[in-house]
């Protein structure tokens, strides 16, 4: 009597290893998805940050006047970082960089002392870059700003592009996972049709068949999130071991918000679909549960 009820009560006895392991390998290419998804995020909020809006000041500017707009920029909303390169330090920068020194055959520093500004990921976009443009013709003194947009349209462009794809194979891998794990959990409950029938005809209520299934299918849903987890942590160390990239381009709260998509879909479709899949049995009269 012990045997025959370990053998059919609902639990983890009723949910195979392989359909364990094939869940955990639909999570983790749905979550590898969503991760490539934030690291192009960040990685376009890496590079637009990281992008200088240089303001070349007038040789004969005042140091009140230099000091006016650098706090006008430091108290500006857009900027994230605010920097002033003197003449000598953009020369020592231009030596550094290029390996010559334009002031020994040109007997001046030709270079123009600067206020060089990063930007916050909201205002590094052409339209905003116009605005401050506008803004700081206020000042006198400014023989120009310079601003890469190009590379900030490129790099949106891109981002939307990469966007678009990533979206769609991550609806795509949703829509087989929800698929794989229904019929996974639909095979796993076959064996137990008889117990199911059994129990509505005694007079239980849907909802208490329901449950010890649900219970089981959702704590299984867990661990198989848990294992793509597992995975894609391994994934992140091995490419940023290997390139060192991923650790300055995904956010740890990214990280974090894919590890909840991943659980949430473990438990949610898992639940949903035994939900459904006992339902199916619950409508079958017993002369069906045979075929």
């Amino acid at each position: 009597m012990t045997k025959d009820n370990n053998v059919t009560k609902p639990g983890f006895s009723t949910i195979h290893l392989t359909s364990t392991i094939s869940m955990s390998l639909v999570l983790f290419l749905v979550g590898l998805v969503f991760l490539l998804l934030f690291v192009a995020r960040d990685m376009s909020t890496f590079v637009k940050e990281n992008i200088n809006l240089s303001i070349i000041l007038d040789d004969h500017i005042s140091k009140p006047d230099e000091q006016r707009i650098e706090k006008f920029l430091t108290a500006s909303p857009y900027a994230k970082t605010v920097e002033y390169i003197s003449k000598t330090d953009a020369l020592k920068d231009h030596i550094s960089s290029l390996g010559e020194n334009p002031q020994e055959f040109l007997g001046y520093n030709p270079l123009k002392a600067s206020i060089e500004v990063k930007l916050h990921e909201t205002y590094a976009n052409n339209d905003s870059v116009t605005k401050i443009q506008s803004k700081l013709k206020s000042f006198e003194h400014i023989s120009r700003i310079v601003y890469q947009k190009d590379v900030v349209s490129l790099v949106n462009e891109n981002v939307r592009k990469v966007s678009f794809i990533l979206i769609g194979l991550a609806l795509i891998l949703l829509f087989v996972s929800i698929a794989l794990i229904n019929n996974t959990i639909r095979l796993s409950l076959y064996s137990n049709r008889f117990i199911i029938n059994t129990m509505k005809l005694v007079g239980a209520t849907p909802w208490f068949i329901r449950k010890p299934y649900m219970i089981s299918s959702m704590m299984n849903g867990l661990i198989a999130s848990v294992i793509s987890i597992i995975l894609l942590v391994g994934v992140v160390f091995f490419v940023q071991y290997e390139f060192g990239i991923i650790g300055l381009m995904l956010h740890s709260l990214s990280f974090v918000f894919v590890g909840f998509i991943v659980i949430l879909s473990g438990i949610v479709l898992t639940a949903a679909s035994s939900y459904f899949a006992v339902g199916k049995y619950l409508k079958m009269h017993s002369n069906d549960l045979f075929s």
